[in-house]
C-alpha cells in the first residue's frame, strides 16, 4: 500500500498530501504521523493538502482526528494550502476542524508553529501574572 511521506523539519513534521486520499490512505497516515510525532518528539504537525481538490467528510475527519490525537501528543496540527472550494466543502459537511490552525501556506505555517515554540511554558495551574 502506498504511504505519504512525513518529512522531520526541526522540531515539526511536514505531511505534503500529493495525491487523492482514499479511506485507507487517510487511515496509514494517521497511524504513520502518531508514530512519528512520539518517535521524534514533535511539537508541530504541518500538513499541506494544496493538491487536494476534493475533501470528502471522511477525510475531514481524519484531519480532526489527527489534530485531536497531536494535542494528546503535545503536539500542534496546521493544515496549509486549503483552496477555497476546500474550505466551502468542510463548511457545508459541518466539520470546523477544531484545534486545527490554517495558514495559507508551508512559509506562514512554520511560522505558528515557530511561535508556539518561542512562548514561554507553563505549569498546568500556573497563572500568569
Amino acid at each position: 500500500m502506498d504511504r505519504i511521506p512525513i518529512l522531520k523539519l526541526g522540531r515539526a513534521l511536514l505531511v505534503t498530501i500529493q495525491v487523492d486520499m482514499h479511506d485507507r490512505l487517510a487511515t496509514a497516515l494517521e497511524d504513520d504521523l502518531t508514530n512519528q510525532i512520539v518517535k521524534h518528539g514533535a511539537h508541530g504537525v504541518l500538513i499541506d493538502i494544496s493538491a487536494l481538490e476534493i475533501v470528502d467528510s471522511f477525510i475531514g475527519r481524519t484531519l480532526d482526528t489527527i489534530a485531536a490525537v497531536s494535542r494528546v501528543l503535545d503536539a500542534e496540527t496546521v493544515v496549509v494550502g486549503m483552496r477555497p472550494a476546500v474550505a466551502i466543502t468542510l463548511v457545508e459537511l459541518g466539520l470546523s476542524l477544531a484545534g486545527v490552525k490554517t495558514a495559507l501556506n508551508v512559509e506562514r505555517g512554520m511560522a505558528l508553529l515557530r511561535q508556539r515554540d518561542d512562548q514561554p511554558e507553563q505549569e498546568d495551574g500556573a497563572s500568569a501574572g
